[in-house]
């Protein structure tokens, strides 16, 4: 098996990574600079495919003139502010990047015929269903339907093994695998340590608090509005 791995250097897809690079013979990993306010986590999708001995290719959106099309959303646009507080709440739809993953999902399996693979990774969870449609189980199995009339590729999977798990699944598997949790990066808002209290922090953390796995995060503010019960 040949894999094309999406990975942003966050904790989900950097976990996706090392189980593909677990399985598969050859694993290629894409990552995209769409202008979002913490590119930084470009370096750890870096680390990543150093660290696994696996191809790394940056796609610079910005350079094509794509990312002037994504504004609006709080992850582009310098107007709008990044939020605090759980993703549950109503103001994270404001992080939404319209269309993001369709259009880093179309780039990957182009890569992934050109290259004669036949997986694409992508590491959406259920904890996105909820905010975020495009990362829901009827538009990835959709968007594989259509990739594979678009390329005549019948045997084309979207591999997203997350989709049905928590953000504590995946830490649990990461754990598994051996992920270095302190090479990943989460934080929306790009500073030199995690925030702490942005949407994404907030879920970090739980899942570590969830999972009973001890979190290597460095934060740079403990969120009052973070409590895990059970």
């Amino acid at each position: 098996m040949r894999a094309v791995v999406i990975v942003s250097g966050g904790l989900d897809s950097v976990t996706l990574a090392h189980d593909l690079a677990r399985r598969a013979n050859a694993v290629h990993l894409l990552s995209f600079d769409y202008g979002q306010k913490h590119r930084k986590e470009l370096t750890f999708a870096k680390h990543a495919a150093e660290r696994l001995g696996a191809r790394w290719t940056l796609i610079d959106l910005q350079a094509s003139g794509i990312s002037q099309l994504l504004t609006g959303s709080a992850l582009t646009d310098n107007t709008v502010s990044i939020p605090d507080g759980h993703y549950a709440e109503e103001t994270m739809k404001v992080t939404i990047v319209p269309n993001r993953n369709a259009v880093m999902l179309a780039i990957a399996c182009a890569a992934a015929s050109s290259e004669g693979a036949d997986v694409v990774g992508a590491a959406v969870h259920a904890g996105d269903h909820f905010i975020y449609p495009d990362c829901r189980p009827e538009f990835i199995r959709s968007f594989e339907a259509m990739e594979r009339l678009a390329m005549d590729m019948p045997s084309l999977t979207i591999e997203a093994p997350f989709l049905g798990k928590t953000k504590a699944e995946i830490v649990t598997i990461g754990s598994e695998l051996g992920v270095p949790f302190d090479e990943t990066w989460s934080c929306y808002k790009g500073g030199d340590l995690h925030c702490g209290t942005c949407g994404t922090c907030v879920e970090r953390r739980e899942a570590f608090q969830v999972a009973g796995v001890t979190d290597p995060t460095r934060y740079l503010e403990s969120p009052s509005a973070v409590e895990v019960s059970g």
